[in-house]
This record gives C-alpha cells, structure tokens and sequence, in this order.
C-alpha cells in the first residue's frame, strides 16, 4: 500500500496524500470513527457520510464475541452486515486481550482469555486474528500483537517487543497463505512496540520494515506514559518508516495529540474520545472543548461553534443541546456525537489543505493559540 500524491510540509514531517483501497480512496492525514461492535455509537452510515467520515474501524475482539464469525461470514463480511460502503480497518484483538481481560493466559502460542460478556474461553492467536479478519473483511487488517502495559522495564519492554515480533512474522506467513473471501483486496499492517524506550522502538521499526508489511502502525502508547514520551517516541519511529507508505498512530487522541502528531509525519488516527466524550456532555470547538454540565450554557442560544457546518451546529443552539443532556433526551448523543466527529474531520482537513498549500506550521501555531487547553481541563473536571 503507497501513499499517492505525497506532500511533505517544509518546515516539519507533516505529510498529505493518498490512500487507495478496492472501498474508495482515503485522503490522508486522516482521522478513522471507531465503530466497536459494527456501529459508530449512536450514528448510522448516513450520519458518518454527513460528518465527512472516509473510513471507521472495527474490532475484531468484539465481533468475535458479538455476533461471531458464523454470523458475520454468513451476513457477506462487515461491510455488509452493517451497510457501509467505505473503507474499515480491523484492529488485531490483542489491545482488548490486554485492557479487558483479567484471566488471560499468554503463551508463544497467543493468548487465552475469557469472555467479558459470559466468562467463555477463547484463543486468539496471529493465525486465528488473521482467519477472523478475512471474515470480517476489513480493507486493512492489523497484525497480532501484544500491547506492553506501562510502565514497564527495559527487560519486560524487549521480551514484550521479541514476542510481537514472532507474532507478527506468523501473521504476514499466515496472511499471505490466505485469500480474500469476498472479492476485494486486504491490505496488512505490522505494529511497532517498544514502550517508551528509543532503542527498543528503533530496533522494532526496522524488524517490521525488513519484514515488508503493506503499512505501519505504532502501538504500545497513550497507555499511560507522558505526552512527551508519546511525541518523542511518535518522532523516532517515523523517521524509520518507509516515507512512501501508511504510518498509523494507534488510539490516538485529542485534538492537540491528533496536530502534534501529524507534524511528526503520522498519517492515520484512531480514538473513541469523540463519541465518548460526546456521551458525557464534552463538545469540541475551535476555541476548546465546551461542557454541556456547565451552568453558563443554560441561556446560550447560539450554536456550539459558529465555525461549524455540522447539522447540529446549523440547526441547534447550545441551550438546547444542555436542556438535552440535563433531560438525558437520546437525541443528544447523536447531535454531539455528529457535531463531535465533524470537529475532528475537520481539523484533518485543515490540516491536508494547511500542508498542501505550504503553511503548516502557521496552522499548527494559530491552533494552539486559539485551542484553549487550560478550558479543556476545566471543562473535563466540572
């Protein structure tokens, strides 16, 4: 998989271009919904589309557990099952092992674990995540990997690390031994770990890139560890990547993280902060993010952002979205979730056209002068 049409801003690492999957192209840097079990909470296809949504991700531990793999093969894959017509990546099942199993077994074998839903045993391994992916037939498919908890030794980081590795050769051996089940093409990303250690990032980045996977993703951080080490490690690795493919930083973040990180030359995202964030009443602007607990909206008859062109900012005043959430009316989670999503749609595009045009860095200074991070944090604890 190569980036097409690739421009480099020329006062950072920031990178615009595209991504070209069999579901439609993909204009990078990009920022991907995270619909868990086959849905973007409280959005349907149409709502994505609306918000400027060019590809979602879906997890391949959820769905096995909910609804399985009988019904999802038998529904024709994800696409499918949930009536999306863009592109989806799959994430391999091993950060769910790692954040929501309490009973997991690891061996070099994979992992056994116990289901959140019904304590039932199950096995993920690199060739059993691959098998599940080419059902769920997502157009990127994630290598299995063991996410390093933080913090975490030098030692436990590189046994970590070492393992991954093995895993992850398995799953390209095992990936390119398969074919496609419903006639489009899947395309495979190996995952970078290492926590917090430069060397052990170093050393894995170029294992991966011998191992010539089709993209690459950095795991293993927004764990835990310091904002500086997350940007430090980000800036590491992308120097080591191959310039003319996909770099993806997984879980990743905040609208300040999501900048940050596309200066270091980072060109996909993922994150459940828009949606979940939404659900709890935080809003984005471009000024900050915005609290619908907060008392002083109660008579803002104006919309959350005047910059905005989402649906809810068009038609609905802050006063209203706060009587919502006060009254726990399900519609506000489909207006913030949309009104949320936009938001970061948007700064991408901002960002793409700031890079295209040679002026990235001047965006990147006007964001943080105007993007209120102290407000954020007071807003985030009210």
């Amino acid at each position: 998989m190569k980036i097409e049409g690739l421009v480099t801003s020329p006062e950072t690492k920031a990178r615009a271009g595209q991504i070209h999957t069999d579901h439609g192209s993909i204009s990078t840097p990009v920022f991907m919904p995270v619909g868990t079990a086959g849905s973007v909470k409280s959005l349907s296809p149409d709502d994505l589309i609306e918000t400027g949504s060019q590809i979602i991700l879906g997890n391949t531990y959820h769905l096995l557990l909910r609804p399985g793999m009988e019904v999802m093969e038998s529904a024709g894959g994800l696409h499918e099952f949930m009536s999306w017509n863009g592109p989806i990546l799959t994430d391999s099942g091993g950060y769910q092992v790692f954040s929501l199993g309490q009973m997991n077994k690891i061996s070099e074998e994979g992992v056994v674990f116990q289901s959140r839903l019904d304590g039932s045993k199950h096995t993920l391994s690199s060739e059993i995540s691959m098998d599940i992916q080419r059902v769920l037939g997502s157009d990127i498919v994630m290598a299995f990997d063991e996410c390093t908890p933080y913090p975490a030794t030098v030692e436990q980081a590189k046994i970590s690390m070492q393992l991954t590795h093995r895993w992850e050769q398995r799953s390209l051996d095992y990936f390119r031994s398969t074919d496609p089940l419903y006639g489009h093409a899947q395309q495979l990303f190996g995952i970078v770990q290492g926590s917090v250690y430069p060397e052990l990032r170093q050393e894995s980045a170029k294992v991966l890139v011998d191992m010539g996977f089709d993209g690459y993703a950095i795991g293993g951080l927004s764990v835990g560890e310091p904002k500086a080490d997350m940007y430090a490690i980000t800036d590491v690795v992308t120097d080591i990547l191959p310039q003319d493919q996909p770099r993806y930083l997984m879980g990743v973040g905040k609208p300040e993280d999501l900048v940050e990180a596309v200066s270091l030359g980072v060109d996909m995202f993922d994150c459940v902060l828009p949606t979940r964030n939404a659900r709890h009443g935080i809003l984005y602007t471009w000024d900050g993010p915005v609290s619908l607990k907060a008392a002083r909206e109660k008579d803002s008859h104006f919309p959350l952002d005047s910059e905005c062109q989402c649906y809810c900012c068009q038609n609905f005043s802050r006063a209203y979205l706060r009587h919502l959430f006060k009254a726990n009316e399900l519609l506000v989670y489909r207006l913030a979730s949309m009104h949320n999503i936009h938001f970061y749609h948007d700064l991408m595009a901002r960002m793409r056209q700031s890079i295209v045009d040679g002026i990235f860095g001047t965006f990147r200074q006007e964001f943080f002068a105007s993007y209120n991070l102290k407000r954020a944090e007071t807003n985030r604890s009210s």
